[in-house]
């Protein structure tokens, strides 16, 4: 089975792109999700995470986002760490949820799937793009995030330009109609 990677900057829009292929049946992987899953649910995991964070990392039995977030997005040594738990059991999960599914391809929607390397266990890869300031809007009306949070975030991804040369596909992601008809075009041609 194909596996097609989703990817693209906070607020470019992933989430809505990987709804519009799922309702054309396709069966899509949400890396974020599942890892939040795994870190609040996976005893090796979250063992690897208290010995790297200490007993802080967790609040009654559950991943402390905000004191984990604090400590990897200001020190990308301990990003790399935390990365380095999370990403493999991510990638086994994955593995084992993909032979359970039907369909011609699957979604592996990933926010870090070029900086991560994880592109390179993909058949093709689909980047999400949208103007920043429209992005940082997004988040903003998302999240309870600061702008300051969320540039911060934005720093620890690639930039687009960075991006575009490794995407098999990329997806203007600023017109809901227009990304719709994309989304569709991408489909046929990865379905034939």
């Amino acid at each position: 089975m194909k596996v097609v990677g989703l990817t693209g900057g906070i607020g470019s829009g992933k989430s809505t792109i990987a709804k519009m292929f799922e309702d054309l049946g396709v069966a899509v992987y949400i890396a974020d999700i599942e890892a939040k899953k795994l870190m609040n649910e996976d005893p090796a995991v979250k063992k690897e995470i208290t010995d790297l964070f200490g007993e802080e990392a967790y609040r009654n039995n559950t991943l402390n986002r905000p004191f984990i977030a604090n400590i990897v997005f200001n020190d990308s040594t301990q990003l790399e760490k935390l990365n380095a738990i999370v990403h493999p059991a991510v990638a086994d999960h994955f593995d084992k949820w993909k032979d359970r599914q039907n369909g011609n391809y699957v979604i592996k929607e990933a926010a870090i799937l070029f900086e991560n390397g994880g592109y390179k266990q993909c058949h093709h890869t689909i980047l999400v793009v949208a103007p920043l300031e429209l992005r940082i809007s997004r988040v903003l009306n998302r999240d309870q995030s600061t702008r300051d949070e969320v540039l911060s975030r934005i720093k620890n991804q690639w930039d687009d330009d960075q991006k575009i040369p490794l995407a098999d596909f990329v997806i203007q992601n600023i017109d809901l109609q227009d990304t719709e008809q994309q989304v569709n075009e991408i489909h046929q041609k990865i379905s034939r």
